[in-house]
């Protein structure tokens, strides 16, 4: 089933927000999440619908067909393996992989993606701790925990650090912290390799930890 680039992204976006929580994506949300104006959404969307790749109805919550859902894995697969090959192949670092892959992700071919797949030995996160969907489009999910709501005493490695914000992971990273750092949640700070550390603005929403 044919689709465009900025079709794919908006597929993208309505998969990836349910991976870490349970609430449906609201069209006013997805407008946010990609940065467009409402009635652009609204006229995605209805494109979408008219196409069997989204379910909505006005004023209520899009959710993805089955089809969608397929592409809009097969599509994310893309995506982060081409992050992770960027940061382990050419020394990208984690806040400047998402632009450069939203670019190649549309131009690579599926042949040159098996080839990439099989030279960093089938990995099954990118470089944010997001899991990357498996050829059949099944995914590994570990149970977790975002660090705003995790309990004052609890230990967890970090499962996966949003890639929303770059300057974020810029923050994040000067911090010390990366994906797989083992954190314990104080009340008032984290400590990690038992110093404590004083979290940039925004880091507590942006990194999920273990159980």
């Amino acid at each position: 089933m044919p689709t465009s680039p900025a079709a794919d992204d908006y597929l993208k976006t309505i998969y990836a927000h349910t991976e870490w929580q349970d609430a449906p994506i609201t069209p006013s949300v997805l407008a946010a999440k990609l940065g467009v104006a409402p009635s652009s959404v609204t006229e995605m969307v209805k494109k979408l619908a008219a196409s069997g790749l989204v379910s909505h109805e006005p004023y209520r919550a899009v959710t993805l067909t089955d089809p969608g859902r397929e592409r809009a894995v097969t599509m994310t697969r893309r995506h982060r393996l081409i992050e992770t090959w960027l940061v382990q192949e050419f020394g990208y670092t984690w806040d400047e992989v998402h632009d450069e892959a939203e670019v190649l992700e549309h131009a690579v071919s599926d042949r040159m993606l098996d080839r990439i797949d099989e030279r960093l030995g089938h990995p099954m996160r990118d470089p944010h701790g997001d899991a990357i969907p498996r050829p059949d489009g099944s995914v590994e999910r570990l149970p977790f925990v975002r660090l705003d709501g995790a309990d004052p005493g609890h230990t967890g490695e970090v499962l996966r650090v949003s890639d929303r914000d770059p300057m974020l992971l810029r923050a994040i990273t000067s911090s010390g912290i990366d994906v797989a750092t083992e954190i314990t949640v104080r009340e008032e700070c984290v400590e990690v390799d038992g110093r404590r550390v004083e979290l940039p603005d925004g880091a507590a929403e942006a990194i999920w930890l273990t159980v």
